[in-house]
């Protein structure tokens, strides 16, 4: 026996879910053809080898900031909840230029969000997965009870505007997801990990621009991907079978599509819809996934209901993926 306090912990929800989504993207759209007009590249050089049509870019005045306030705002109030039902915000991105202070406390303040817990998190492009998982132990240990969840990324700060091998692929953007209680799960396991031998394969070059081995990250991402989507679907009870709809991070066109077969492979439906956000969007990183499922809801390719398969992989490298019911 001893006479020291016990500690009291709090109860969280058994289970929890995704209540709602939004996203946002800048109203400057580039085409292949105006990219051609100051690099050695084409319009079919470019559909040919990464899928990509054309991409959205912020204004200079633009900020990571503002694009996170404006998916922020939109998924709570998709959700249905004031900003006052939101007790904590978390901000997936590796493109803040500065790390001090951080993303989510200055968009927590902006939405409404008074007196939030609120950090980044830097996974790169397997981002928001990381912080979906990390929502969803939240509010099921009950040290959150609506967490906002919110991907932004001004990759047009980091990247050389020159530089053909990854000016064609990276944009500009924002997506969002809030978490809440649930009765039954809507939000399975994270499976996550990473493979910090390939520290080399995508980092900042000289503390200004991205820099990625091209071919390591396709060879690794086409063969590394399935097996982590899968192990995510066994995570959570389910089989390929039972997927509606499968948003890979927006790396590549050709990455997507490997992963799509691979998992048609093992037993995928023929009618699950995959995510080609990457088409219009570009490589938006932390904010591709959630900036897919906004898209695609609202096109009616993903219904309130559908079991989504979503996963993220990026610098690091690190991934993550989840199963989750679409709000």
């Amino acid at each position: 026996m001893t006479d020291r306090p016990a500690l009291r912990l709090k109860q969280g929800s058994s289970a929890s879910r995704v209540l709602g989504i939004g996203s946002t993207q800048p109203d400057h759209v580039v085409t292949n053809d105006d990219l051609s007009k100051i690099m050695d590249t084409t319009d079919e050089w470019i559909r040919e080898r990464v899928g990509i049509i054309e991409r959205r870019f912020a204004d200079k005045d633009e900020l990571l900031v503002d694009m996170a306030v404006t998916a922020g705002a939109r998924a709570v109030a998709d959700a249905g909840l004031d900003p006052s039902d939101v007790d904590t915000v978390i901000l997936p991105n590796c493109t803040m230029l500065s790390p001090i202070p951080n993303a989510a406390a200055q968009v927590a303040d902006r939405i409404g969000v008074k007196a939030a817990g609120a950090f980044d998190i830097n996974a790169a492009c397997a981002g928001f997965c990381y912080g979906l998982a990390v929502a969803s132990d939240l509010v099921r240990a009950g040290s959150s009870k609506r967490v906002l969840v919110i991907g932004a990324e001004k990759l047009t700060d980091v990247v050389d505007p020159v530089d053909r091998a990854n000016a064609i692929i990276f944009a500009d953007g924002a997506g969002a997801a809030v978490v809440g209680p649930a009765d039954e799960a809507g939000i399975g396991p994270v499976c996550w990990g990473s493979a910090g031998d390939l520290v080399d394969a995508i980092y900042m070059r000289e503390h200004r621009y991205i820099y990625q081995e091209g071919q390591s990250v396709f060879r690794w991402a086409t063969t590394r991907i399935a097996p982590i989507a899968m192990e995510a679907l066994e995570l959570a009870g389910l089989q390929p079978s039972d997927v509606d709809v499968l948003i890979p991070h927006q790396a590549n066109l050709r990455i997507v599509e490997a992963i799509a077969k691979r998992l048609h492979a093992r037993g995928a439906r023929e009618d699950m819809v995959v995510a080609d956000d990457i088409k219009y969007s570009g490589n938006t990183s932390s904010a591709s996934i959630p900036m897919a499922l906004d898209h695609m809801r609202e096109a009616g390719t993903a219904r309130s209901g559908d079991v989504v398969l979503m996963v993220g992989f990026g610098a690091g490298l690190s991934y993550a993926g989840q199963a989750i019911i679409c709000p």
